[in-house]
């Protein structure tokens, strides 16, 4: 079989993979042409836009320096361009409209449109030095260098949604992933529970409480109030010199899971939910678990184990997604050629995020053993770009295998 050859295959289209590309042009302009995008999407940032718009999410959590472009300053300039301000004081954090017509801005700028081709990468396979991508529709490419910049699609359940027997209709409890209060009736009558402390929580049960529904917000701590999902000084030296310096692995992961600190919600969230609660319309449980729960007749039926019980007829969880590349199935045949230490599902990997032994680099949550807690956010895209650019313009020469 003849198959089509390509110098770097990038794995995603989303902010991750643009951050990437656009790092790259601008170091090494000739690279254009040598550079395929592959996404099932077939455009650009299509799961970003998405979820945006499904949640109803009206503004970014990070500031206007945060973005794929290489310049920090180019989207505060875009702003300013525009009639209206579309930056949320005190730290300019972009509405989801401006931010979503600035990336628009550059791939017409940087002309990126026709660069993706319009299938999902399904199995990876190295045929040293170079990979094999096998996508959805049957056919194969070799690539001399691969990026993953893919987001995780490992969901988290809690474990009691995961032992429901399946004796209910399937859209009466669902991932926040599959919730898009588009499509919902208006008015919506009903009761909501959702499960969950973090922003998508907060978003999901503001949408619902504005198309009328009766919503319970759960959660099995107390809920956090943060403007952003890590601390500022997990962005530069404060603490990532520290985290640099720790040569455990394990400490590192444990320092990550703490500082992301199961999810928050911001200020002015926080006090829109808080004036539902007191007006009657939403109702917060904290440091609350289920202990029971079935389906009767057409709604649920939960019991907490501090003893609150409460009926609703949908339930949405907003649990986020896990990374684990021993549970990730486009993973495995990369770990069998080429095993890794692996640290709570995240690989150990070169300082250039390359997967040891190959040219496969990583982008993303999965590199948080070497970016720090804002691996999955736009600042670390940034930060893996500008590991990942130089050695993809410059490849190592890995010992024992040949060109």
């Amino acid at each position: 079989m003849d198959l089509s050859q390509i110098d770097i295959a990038v794995v995603g289209a989303g902010p991750q993979a643009l951050s990437l590309v656009m790092h790259l042009l601008k170091k090494r302009p000739k690279m254009r042409g040598r550079v395929q995008i592959f996404d099932s999407a077939g455009t650009w940032l299509y799961q970003w836009q998405q979820q945006f718009e499904a949640q109803r999410i009206p503004y970014l959590r990070s500031p206007a320096v945060h973005h794929p472009a290489p310049n920090p300053y180019d989207l505060r300039r875009f702003a300013e361009s525009r009639p209206e301000d579309d930056l949320l004081k005190p730290y300019d954090r972009p509405s989801s409209t401006l931010f979503q017509e600035f990336c628009q801005h550059l791939l017409q700028h940087w002309d990126l449109a026709g660069w993706i081709r319009p299938h999902r990468v399904i199995r990876i396979q190295s045929l040293r030095p170079r990979f094999q991508l096998e996508l959805d529709d049957g056919t194969a490419v070799i690539a001399r260098r691969v990026v993953m910049a893919t987001g995780s699609p490992l969901i988290n359940l809690p474990d009691w949604a995961e032992a429901l027997p399946p004796e209910y209709p399937s859209d009466r409890l669902c991932h926040s992933s599959a919730v898009d209060l588009r499509s919902l009736p208006h008015p919506l009558p009903e009761r909501i529970l959702i499960v969950g402390g973090g922003l998508t929580s907060g978003h999901l049960a503001w949408g619902a409480l504005n198309l009328g529904a009766r919503v319970t917000l759960l959660y099995r701590r107390t809920l956090q109030e943060s403007l952003f999902d890590t601390d500022p000084g997990w962005l530069g030296p404060k603490y990532l010199k520290q985290f640099y310096a720790e040569p455990n692995w394990d400490t590192r992961w444990a320092m990550v899971q703490s500082a992301r600190n199961g999810g928050s919600l911001t200020p002015e969230l926080m006090t829109q939910l808080r004036q539902a609660q007191k007006s009657g319309i939403l109702q917060i449980q904290e440091d609350c678990q289920v202990q029971q729960i079935w389906w009767q007749g057409s709604e649920w039926k939960i019991l907490c184990r501090e003893g609150t019980s409460f009926h609703v007829n949908r339930i949405w969880l907003a649990t986020g997604y896990r990374f684990d590349v021993s549970a990730d199935p486009v993973w495995q045949d990369l770990r069998q050629l080429h095993p890794v230490k692996e640290v709570g599902g995240l690989p150990v990997l070169e300082e250039d995020l390359r997967w040891p032994g190959c040219h496969l680099y990583v982008m993303g949550g999965l590199t948080a053993l070497q970016l720090g807690p804002a691996a999955r956010n736009l600042w670390g895209a940034r930060l893996a770009s500008e590991r990942i650019v130089p050695s993809l313009i410059h490849p190592p020469i890995l010992s024992g295998v040949s060109a």
